[in-house]
C-alpha cells in the first residue's frame, strides 16, 4: 500500500488534500524527534525489544490507515507509523553489527548491510506494483489486510530474534583517520566524529529528495509513468547498494567524494533541463552506496551502548535534510 496510502485517504476516506498533507507532515516531524529517545531505548533495553515495540507499533498504524476514520484515525495512523520507524532505525542496524561482533564477522557488517539493503529496495519495488494489482483485483479493503498482515509477519520475526551478547568491537579498519574506530571513543568525544560521517550522505539524501520531486511533478503527471519513475530510482538506490556490498571500507573522506559528485549532478539538472531525470537517477544510484558505506563507518565508530543512538543520529540527520529539500523544490517548482 505504500503507493496507494494517498489515494485511499483523499479518495476513498474523502479527506482534503491539504489535511493529508499536513498529517502526513506531522508524522514526518514526529519520526525525526523519535529518533534518538528510541536508539537511547534500544541501547539500554536492547536492540531485539525495541524491534519488537516498533513493529508493534507498525501494526497498529496498519490498522489505524485501514479501520480508522477522519482526523483522528489519519492522525493516530501517521503517529503509530512514526513511533515504529523510531523503533526500528538504528536497532536494526546496531543489532546487525553486534551479531556480526559476536560471531567474529565485524568486517562482513558492509557486506551484509548493503545485501540487505538491495533486497529490501526491489522488494519494495515488487511489492508496490502487487499492491496495485492487489487493490485493482480485489478492493483496498484486501489491500489492507494483505498489508497488516505482512507488519505482523515481520513482528514475529523480532520476536524469535535472540539479542547478541555485547563484544569489542573487531572491525576499526578504515580509510580515514577521522573515522576512528574501537572502544577507546567514548560517547563524548563521539559527536564531531559522527557529523562529519553523517552530513554527507544527509545532504546527498536532501538532493534525491528534490530531484525525485522535480522529476515528478514536471510534465503531464501520468499515473502510468509516475509508477515507473519512482520504480526506476528506487532500483538506481537499490543498484548502488549493490555496488556499495563490493567496496572497501570507508570514512570520511569517501563520504565527501559522494556528496561532490552529487553537487555536480545537481548543478547538472538546475542548469539543463534534459538533465533532470539522469541526475535524479544518478543521485539515487550513488545515495545507495552513501547509506551502507556510512552504516559501517558509523558501526565502526561506536561503542557498545550507543550503537542505536549513531545510527539514529544519522537517520534523524537524513529526515531533516529530506524535508528541507521538499519545501525548497516545491517553491522552487511554483516559481
Amino acid at each position: 500500500m505504500h503507493g496507494l496510502y494517498l489515494l485511499w485517504w483523499v479518495q476513498e476516506q474523502h479527506n482534503s488534500p491539504a489535511l493529508v498533507a499536513a498529517i502526513l507532515a506531522a508524522g514526518d516531524l514526529a519520526v525525526t524527534a523519535c529518533e534518538v529517545p528510541t536508539g537511547w531505548f534500544a541501547d539500554r533495553f536492547g536492540y531485539r525489544l525495541s524491534l519488537i515495540v516498533g513493529s508493534s507499533a507498525q501494526v497498529g498504524g496498519m490498522l489505524c490507515c485501514w479501520l480508522g476514520e477522519g482526523v483522528s484515525g489519519m492522525l493516530a495512523a501517521s503517529l503509530l507509523v512514526a513511533v515504529g520507524d523510531g523503533f526500528r532505525s538504528g536497532a536494526d542496524e546496531a543489532l546487525l553489527y553486534q551479531s556480526c561482533a559476536a560471531l567474529d564477522r565485524g568486517q562482513e557488517f558492509q557486506r551484509i548491510d548493503a545485501a540487505t539493503r538491495t533486497v529490501r529496495l526491489a522488494a519494495m519495488v515488487g511489492l508496490i506494483l502487487i499492491g496495485g494489482v492487489i487493490v485493482e483485483t480485489w478492493g483496498f479493503s484486501t489491500g489492507w489486510l494483505v498489508e497488516t498482515a505482512l507488519c505482523a509477519a515481520g513482528l514475529i520475526i523480532a520476536c524469535v530474534m535472540v539479542e547478541p551478547p555485547a563484544s569489542p568491537d573487531v572491525d576499526t579498519a578504515h580509510d580515514d583517520p577521522a573515522t576512528p574506530g574501537g572502544t577507546d571513543w567514548a560517547p563524548r568525544g563521539y559527536l564531531w566524529p559522527l557529523l562529519a560521517l553523517t552530513a554527507p550522505a544527509a545532504l546527498l539524501s536532501g538532493a534525491a529528495t528534490a530531484a525525485s520531486f522535480w522529476a515528478q511533478t514536471k510534465g503531464d503527471g501520468d499515473p502510468g509513468r509516475m509508477t515507473w519513475l519512482v520504480a526506476a530510482l528506487t532500483l538506481a538506490e537499490a543498484a548502488g547498494s549493490m555496488i556499495a556490498a563490493r567496496l572497501p571500507a570507508a570514512g570520511v573522506r569517501s563520504q565527501a567524494l559522494l556528496a561532490g559528485l552529487g553537487a555536480l549532478a545537481v548543478m547538472t539538472a538546475l542548469t539543463r533541463d534534459s538533465g533532470l531525470l539522469p541526475a535524479a537517477a544518478f543521485l539515487s544510484l550513488i545515495l545507495g552506496v552513501a547509506h551502507p558505506l556510512r552504516a559501517a563507518a558509523i558501526q565502526r565508530l561506536a561503542v557498545d551502548g550507543i550503537r542505536a543512538r549513531a545510527a539514529s543520529i544519522a537517520s534523524a540527520c537524513d529526515k531533516v535534510c529530506d524535508t528541507i529539500a521538499l519545501m525548497l523544490a516545491g517553491f522552487s517548482r511554483r516559481r
